[in-house]
């Protein structure tokens, strides 16, 4: 599956394979297992080899301890004897660091492998999920699950592997070796078992109630956490902190109830497994000694098979409990796999992969409607443009411009009716390919943590320091660089707090314009700015928009004076069509909301 080494575990396709989501989680694992399954039985082999001093020890004293009561007894038994023993389990028991070693490396490689194999997957994932799918979950969900579940899925299977594993295996040893020596007392240990299942069965439905639960109320802080930082500036521009303190108090209570309950229900769990085995150990002692009484047994061997059965309840004590902690993972690996199970995605696979765009762009009766909804956002649209044309689409909030900028990035598909790009349908061509000619910018501007430079040359490589300086010219960035101590190296803050919004634009033109696309998107890029930015970045949008094929959403109209042609759309169709000078002449729609946008204080 993997031929470079360097390269991480893809997943997603054991997901895909899944016929049963709700158990599937268990499958997948398996899957993944598989995939490495090479590390894991060099680790099982290095595990047997170096766990044989836990195992090999209480032959040894047995023996010790029996070639000493038989010397008692005048049976025989030497002291070459014993010190032969003694040589024998010391030899095994230093065995044991390089063993260990060698199966850590394993072990360690295979699990680690496994947790940035899925974590990657689930990165993969999210990049190729809808638009739309993003907008319905909150990001501090999404955020939860990335970190919180994978996690504790992580964390599944190391139990698996270093606790679970061992313990079956332990316990077969244990057993086989218990049954060559007397069958009566193996058959002794396995009546142990249904006490074992008994309690695991009592608390199996509250446990993973309980984690599901907790799991829920952390999903829902995550979100409201990650809504409130969102939320700062207009809490407290509004004096609402105590409010939002408030709110999100109430939701750590009920974190904080639904953890005690978790806890709660573990307290009960580990201490009934304790109190049941340890009477069961204590009873298994009176037995051995019984037997070793009418002579049954050795005495030596007492040692011997209450050292196994304490091993064995131990090993069974050990899965009892892990079968909370397996719960919990499994339930993590649920929400995870509600991710990795959903299949709006946008599939490029076998699609027609483009080399260049001219820039042309029709709809041919295109509607649309939201998912569960049948009511139309755009009905029966129809749009020729060229390349290199100018379009500016106008109307009122809710008239369904955004929806039309998204079909055209391919974000959102027809319902009905074709969007064609250089004549061919969108459906059928690779939106990755197709994207890498497009630029966006939206009207808030999306950056990230980094300097001004690097938010400029965002995704795009060997760009040229000559290229660099004619894009930022153009976007009339060095109008505020160059009153910067670190100029393009100013590090801009968490979506560039650090500047004002007419300096975050210019530098989304000029992340645009050094890409050199063939469609540009401006959706109201303008909206928010003042007079002033408003100038600038407008300054910046006529060096980008030149010989490439543009679309306009706009909310102050005078800014649009120069578009080859003016869509004015109403209740998601187009009202009228054409110029400025021509609409403004006709006085129909445009015309009023123009009217509209003077009377508000918009002047020429």
């Amino acid at each position: 599956m993997i031929t470079d080494e360097n390269k991480l575990p893809d997943y997603e396709e054991l997901f895909d394979e899944a016929e049963n989501k709700d158990k599937a989680g268990i499958k997948v694992l398996w899957r993944i297992f598989l995939q490495n399954k090479a590390d894991f039985l060099i680790s099982i082999l290095f595990y047997l080899l170096k766990n044989a001093p836990v195992w090999f020890t209480p032959i040894v004293i047995s023996n010790v301890i029996n070639i000493a009561t038989d010397k008692i007894s005048g049976k025989g038994g030497n002291l070459r004897d014993i010190w032969f023993w003694a040589v024998v389990g010391f030899v095994v028991l230093v065995s044991n660091i390089p063993f260990h070693v060698i199966y850590i490396r394993f072990t360690s490689h295979a699990l680690r492998n496994i947790g940035t194999g899925m974590r990657s997957s689930l990165i993969r994932k999210l990049q190729h999920m809808s638009l739309t799918y993003h907008k319905d979950i909150e990001s501090g969900r999404l955020q939860s699950k990335f970190l919180r579940d994978m996690e504790a899925v992580e964390f599944l299977n190391d139990q698996i592997i270093k606790s679970f594993i061992p313990c079956l295996i332990s316990l077969l040893v244990y057993m086989s070796i218990t049954i060559s020596k007397s069958p009566l007392m193996a058959s002794v240990f396995v009546l142990t078992i249904p006490a074992s299942v008994a309690v695991i069965k009592i608390f199996r439905k509250k446990i993973v109630k309980t984690n599901r639960d907790f799991r829920h109320e952390v999903e829902n802080v995550s979100a409201k956490v990650s809504d409130m930082i969102e939320m700062i500036p207009v809490t407290k521009a509004h004096g609402l902190e105590e409010e939002e303190i408030s709110k999100l108090d109430r939701m750590l209570q009920k974190l904080k109830k639904s953890g005690m309950q978790l806890d709660k229900t573990g307290s009960y769990f580990g201490s009934v497994s304790f109190v049941v085995h340890n009477s069961i150990s204590n009873l298994f002692v009176i037995f051995a000694a019984i037997m070793a009484y009418y002579g049954y047994i050795k005495v030596g061997d007492i040692v011997l098979f209450h050292s196994y059965f304490n091993s064995v309840m131990g090993n069974l004590n050990n899965l009892i409990n892990l079968y909370q902690e397996i719960a919990k993972g499994l339930e993590s690996l649920k929400s995870v796999s509600e991710i990795m199970f959903s299949h709006d995605v946008e599939d490029n696979r076998g699609k027609i992969r483009l080399k260049y765009v001219h820039g042309s762009v029709q709809f041919e009766n295109v509607s649309y409607s939201y998912p569960d909804d049948n009511k139309k956002v755009i009905h029966n649209f129809n749009l020729d443009v060229n390349p290199g044309e100018c379009i500016a689409l106008v109307g009122s909030s809710g008239s369904g411009k955004s929806t039309i900028m998204n079909m055209i990035i391919g974000f959102l598909k027809p319902t009905e009716g074709v969007v064609k790009i250089d004549g061919k349908d969108i459906n059928i061509i690779n939106l990755t390919d197709y994207r890498k000619f497009i630029a966006f910018v939206p009207q808030n501007s999306i950056l990230f943590t980094g300097t001004i430079k690097e938010n400029i040359l965002y995704g795009v490589k060997n760009v040229s320091e000559e290229k660099l300086n004619e894009i930022i010219k153009k976007a009339n960035i060095p109008e505020f660089t160059d009153k910067m101590e670190n100029g393009l190296d100013t590090f801009i803050g968490e979506h560039g707090g650090k500047l004002s919004g007419g300096q975050k634009q210019r530098i989304s033109i000029a992340r645009a314009l050094i890409r050199d696309p063939k469609i540009i998107i401006f959706d109201e890029a303008t909206s928010a700015l003042d007079n002033v930015s408003e100038y600038h970045v407008q300054k910046a949008m006529n060096s980008l928009i030149k010989g490439r094929t543009t679309f306009i959403v706009a909310h102050r109209l005078s800014t649009i004076r120069d578009a080859d042609r003016i869509v004015v759309m109403d209740e998601g169709g187009i009202a009228e069509i054409g110029t400025y000078d021509e609409l403004m002449k006709k006085k129909g729609e445009f015309y009023k909301l123009k009217t509209l946008n003077d009377m508000k204080g918009e002047t020429d």
